[in-house]
């Protein structure tokens, strides 16, 4: 089930929050967390039955093991490894089998067959986030929990699907502190509030730059610069209202439940170096591949050679959960050398302007997404080079009729052929002002006032976007 369509807002979210709170209200706490875990496993379900066996036996199994460290204190290190083998085991058979089965073949000449398995929804979300509990577990970090509170961590279904990957100790207060148990006006107003942006970014922003974007990627051999560059662009941009809109929509169907989730973008697009685009982009798990990944290779404590070689490390593994792909390991091993050089560079106490230094930071990031998006690297390559004019520089006709002396390098017509070359460029220049210069929705958030003025804008805005669900769109993030 997806937050953007008809199913969730009319129907699921509705009653799964009536249902909640009326459980709530005649003293039956544990049944109203038995009630939202059951509503999450359903909403989780909703794509495909057959994987609710996995992500309970997921659950089942390391709950089990978290007891098991408990338990057995001189033995904890022995079942921490048995956990996180049996996590990557899983997330690698589903996610990643197929992958080293056809590059195998390729090597080796052999043609072992694919095993062509759907991926599971929400796997690499909610395998990190038990690793993380496990690991905290051994380190004495976590509270003697209930299993029920446990599935509450793991399922809540604002954060299942694409994240953020939530931390034990963000969340399970919150399920249990009894000052949550009655229906919030403030929360429910906010939720509400950014609920409705996240919508209105995912539908009519994202989803109207992905058909550009689709479109360039899909017709890449014929792209000159321009039309490559409008494709990158689309894609940079449907990214960033489709993976910020979901975060908004996660952190508002939260509030409604007086769930506090963290905070996972904060305008990325703004830094002025790779490292402030890491702490402000998917920063959960920026958090969890420092806490878990690079800290215990050492981090920078053990020379400058192995600080790089750690950092490279991280961003290899950053790229290969998100896909399992050549493009994608690309895109992870690109911004970790950006993350060296940007450490070697700081090192020379050179200081930019501030222009300059955001424009690299954003053209690094608007290449390397190529890679993120493209099917294959010859696609990727394709587009990279229509982007630096290789593949030809011709301007759309109408610049023709502005500047007659144009006339040799103009086109009749750009491969989407659905608006005139200043739509295009509007769309572009209006979302590099919003991103650059607007608040982003946890400002809008923090800053909130409940007002008739807030109200009649998430009515509209609301409105505006339910009229425009002519066709539900998977959120980017939930192939991963």
């Amino acid at each position: 089930m997806l937050f953007n369509s008809y199913e969730f807002i009319f129907y699921f979210l509705p009653i799964v929050f009536v249902v909640y709170f009326l459980l709530k209200k005649v003293n039956v706490s544990w049944l109203s967390k038995v009630w939202l875990v059951a509503a999450s496993l359903f909403f989780y379900g909703w794509w495909n039955p057959k994987y609710l066996t996995l992500i309970i036996a997921s659950i089942v199994v390391n709950f089990v093991l978290s007891k098991l460290m408990i338990r057995w204190k001189e033995k904890q290190g022995i079942v921490l490894t048995i956990g996180i083998i049996f996590n990557i085991a899983l997330l690698g058979y589903f996610k990643y089998a197929d992958f080293f089965i056809s590059n195998i073949n390729n090597v080796f000449g052999t043609s072992v067959g694919l095993l062509q398995l759907a991926l599971p929804l929400a796997i690499s979300f909610f395998t990190f986030q038990q690793i993380a509990f496990l690991v905290d577990t051994y380190r004495g970090e976590t509270k003697h929990y209930s299993f029920l509170s446990y599935c509450f961590f793991v399922t809540f279904f604002p954060q299942l699907i694409a994240g953020p990957i939530v931390h034990h100790s963000e969340v399970m207060g919150q399920f249990e502190d009894k000052k949550n148990n009655s229906i919030s006006a403030k929360n429910v107003s906010v939720g509400l509030y950014i609920f409705s942006i996240g919508l209105f970014k995912k539908v009519m922003i994202a989803d109207t730059f992905a058909i550009w974007a689709n479109a360039g990627y899909e017709g890449a051999n014929q792209l000159t610069f321009v039309e490559g560059w409008i494709t990158s662009l689309a894609y940079t941009f449907q990214l960033y209202f489709d993976f910020s809109g979901y975060c908004d929509m996660a952190i508002g169907a939260a509030l409604l439940f007086n769930i506090k989730l963290p905070i996972n973008f904060f305008s990325p697009y703004k830094a002025t170096n790779i490292q402030e685009f890491w702490r402000t982009w998917h920063m959960t798990l920026n958090r969890f591949l420092t806490q878990y990944v690079y800290i215990p290779l050492g981090g920078s404590k053990k020379g400058k050679v192995r600080t790089y070689i750690n950092i490279f490390l991280v961003f290899f593994i950053s790229g290969f959960w998100h896909g399992a792909g050549w493009t994608f390991i690309i895109w992870g091993c690109l911004h970790g050398l950006a993350s060296i050089i940007y450490r070697l560079w700081s090192r020379l106490n050179i200081s930019l302007p501030k222009w300059l230094a955001w424009f690299i930071t954003f053209q690094f990031v608007n290449f390397a997404w190529v890679f993120f998006r493209a099917t294959s690297i010859d696609q990727a390559l394709t587009v990279l080079k229509a982007m630096v004019g290789l593949n030809g520089f011709k301007l759309p006709a109408a610049f023709a009729s502005i500047v007659p002396s144009l006339q040799s390098i103009t086109s009749p017509h750009l491969i989407w052929g659905l608006y005139d070359i200043s739509v295009y460029i509007a769309a572009i220049l209006i979302a590099f002002v919003i991103v650059l210069s607007q608040r982003n929705s946890i400002e809008m958030m923090e800053s909130f006032r409940p007002t008739w003025k807030h109200a009649a804008f998430s009515a509209v805005i609301t409105v505006i976007t339910i009229l425009s669900l002519n066709k539900v769109s998977d959120f980017i993030y939930f192939n991963f």
